[in-house]
């Protein structure tokens, strides 16, 4: 099948973020007084918006996380990036690729801007985004599973969701492609694959290199 809009998740597709992230994460929710492993963290957190973190503990422990949370996790996370981060393998090229073959494409986030583009920045891939084509949950409210920012991105460009493909690598980035009507690819890099096929997911790839054939 033919596209109109290749729509691509940031954090564990484009950049190599999500292992630092929830590291970072679960070594400052333990510090605070909440014991959570880095599996916690992948399995509660992964492909949402950050006020997830504070539902979770909040139901979980009947408690708020210290004013300035958000702030200090993101100061240590980009900390980390300065000197950890990396692109995915083949995003480059394949944005290249992209590019070239004049394949509209943009990015669908639950990161806020400045980490979005904080990380596009780090790892070279920056310059093939342009400022219409950056979409975050803080655009909408709310993040991924809910359909509403890959709804977003598609109407701000123009594009019915059923001609719209979607590259994930989170169950709840697979619910929210789903639900918006749209095909969603499930990157298996860091997620069992069964649990995306259970999500619904169009179909699995094991590496950026695949979604070429794809379009």
């Amino acid at each position: 099948m033919s596209y109109d809009l290749v729509i691509f998740d940031n954090d564990g597709v484009l950049v190599d973020s999500e292992p630092i992230a929830n590291r970072l994460l679960a070594e400052y929710l333990t510090e605070l007084g909440f014991p959570t492993t880095v599996e916690d963290s992948y399995r509660d957190f992964m492909g949402t918006a950050a006020h997830r973190v504070h539902d979770v503990i909040g139901e979980r422990h009947g408690a708020t996380l210290p004013e300035g949370f958000d702030e200090l996790f993101h100061a240590r996370v980009f900390g980390a990036f300065e000197t950890e981060l990396t692109a995915v393998r083949g995003a480059e090229q394949l944005l290249k690729d992209l590019r070239q073959r004049s394949v509209p494409y943009c990015l669908a986030s639950s990161a806020h801007h400045e980490w979005i583009r904080t990380a596009l920045g780090l790892t070279g891939l920056r310059g093939y985004f342009d400022e219409d084509r950056i979409f975050s949950a803080q655009d909408v409210g709310v993040g991924k599973p809910a359909p509403d920012l890959f709804l977003h991105a598609a109407r701000t460009l123009g594009v019915d969701p059923s001609r719209c493909l979607v590259v994930e690598d989170s169950v709840n980035g697979v619910l929210a492609a789903r639900a918006a009507g749209m095909d969603v690819y499930g990157h298996t890099a860091l997620t069992d694959p069964a649990k995306l096929a259970a999500a619904g997911a169009t179909g699995l790839i094991s590496g950026l290199s695949q979604v070429g054939a794809l379009l």
